[in-house]
């Protein structure tokens, strides 16, 4: 059974960077997509970006596309999510996903962006 724990969320600035990780647990990391997904306050769960089970193929929400990088080791079984240029609006608690059979959420790590 694969777990996910997502680290590296906090209080930033606007114009600031942040470096999520999302460490998995268990085997067969490597043969699952991955995405981040975040929730803000009163608005729905909105998927962030994703990544190939290879890490070759990458797809970004337009509202982050240029700002956030999504990448992956399958060596340690982590994925990451690289974001500069943080803004207001990208508050928000921020999931790992990784796409089993029925899908497998981590418990989220808080993002806030303010001055």
């Amino acid at each position: 059974q694969v777990q996910l724990v997502e680290s590296g969320g906090g209080l930033v600035q606007p114009g600031g960077s942040l470096r999520l990780s999302c460490v998995a647990s268990g085997s067969l990391f490597n043969n699952y997509v991955m995405r981040w997904y975040r929730q803000a306050p009163g608005k729905e769960r909105e998927l962030v970006a994703s990544i190939s089970s290879a890490g070759d193929m990458r797809n970004y929400a337009d509202s982050v596309k240029g700002r956030f990088t999504i990448s992956r080791n399958n060596f340690n079984n982590t994925m990451y999510l690289q974001m500069s240029s943080l803004r207001l609006e990208d508050t928000a608690m921020y999931y790992c996903y990784a796409l089993t059979a029925a899908g497998l959420w981590g418990q989220g790590t808080q993002v806030t962006v303010s001055s």
